[in-house]
């Protein structure tokens, strides 16, 4: 008879926490993930309103998307290093409060450079929401409800993007596109004010962050992302832009792998891809 293996022990979140306040944290992180799956698409379908307003071109008025995707892909890789320095409540408050700033913003703006900017702070406080919020649900609840915690999380993860263009044309339609970024205000201080009154503070940790490795991951990242956002648009690999980014995304890929497989203290835990779940 086989013999289940044992449940990993209860983290000392879950124990401070009641089911009612459980629930409202629960509810609060799911709310300020959604809110940022919800701008990869929710602009998209304004893209032509944002063109006219801003007196941009077709080829210029794209980089309202592309600056955001890029910024969270270059930020994510910081979050864990951030959340050991100030802890998962305080991350997320700042990160939450940052995005929802850089919405008004983005909302206000007057020229493309100017929401371009906001874009990239929205997509830096962005990239440290996801993650965050996923550790905040898996810490306030006992080991055998993570799953179907996890379920509940990922549900209201795939639906923001399907709602996006949805919900942004309408808000286009009825009202303009600036409301495609206002309607992220009122969703961002509500989590604000869940996490604030009942997540409790969680413990700091002290530990080196590994620049080198931050940096060559985020070049080849960025790189890979500026690729595949762009090379339709530049015909592929008939551009030089697209080219400089493949030797980019091979060269810095390289030495961020040698680097991983060398340092004493990497970025990324080496254990962690000794899981064969984590590595699929």
């Amino acid at each position: 008879m086989a013999i289940a293996p044992p449940l990993p022990p209860i983290s000392p979140l879950a124990a401070r926490v009641s089911r009612f306040e459980r629930g409202m944290i629960m509810a609060g992180a799911i709310m300020g993930t959604f809110m940022v799956v919800l701008d990869t698409t929710i602009a998209n379908v304004a893209l032509p309103h944002m063109q006219t307003s801003l007196s941009a071109t077709p080829e210029t008025v794209t980089w309202v998307l592309t600056s955001y995707i890029v910024a969270s892909a270059i930020a994510i890789p910081m979050t864990g290093w951030l959340a050991d320095r100030i802890g998962l409540k305080q991350l997320f408050l700042i990160a939450t409060a940052a995005f929802t700033a850089a919405s008004a913003l983005c909302a206000i703006a007057t020229n493309l450079p100017e929401i371009v900017l906001f874009r990239i702070t929205q997509g830096v406080a962005g990239a440290f929401l996801m993650p965050v919020s996923q550790a905040i649900i898996l810490d306030v609840n006992r080991p055998e409800k993570a799953a179907s915690a996890m379920t509940i999380f990922s549900a209201g993860g795939l639906i923001g993007p399907v709602m996006g263009p949805v919900i942004g044309g309408w808000l286009t339609e009825q009202f303009n596109w600036r409301w495609v970024f206002i309607i992220n205000v009122p969703i961002g201080i509500l989590c604000i004010a869940i996490i604030m009154r009942f997540l409790p503070r969680s413990e700091k940790l002290r530990r080196k962050f590994d620049m080198f490795g931050f940096m060559t991951f985020a070049i080849a990242l960025g790189a890979l992302q500026m690729m595949l956002d762009r090379g339709n648009q530049l015909e592929w690999f008939d551009s030089w832009e697209i080219c400089i980014e493949i030797g980019l995304v091979i060269g810095a890929a390289w030495m961020f792998l040698v680097h991983l497989c060398t340092a004493r203290e990497p970025i990324f835990e080496r254990a962690m891809f000794a899981d064969r779940n984590f590595v699929a």
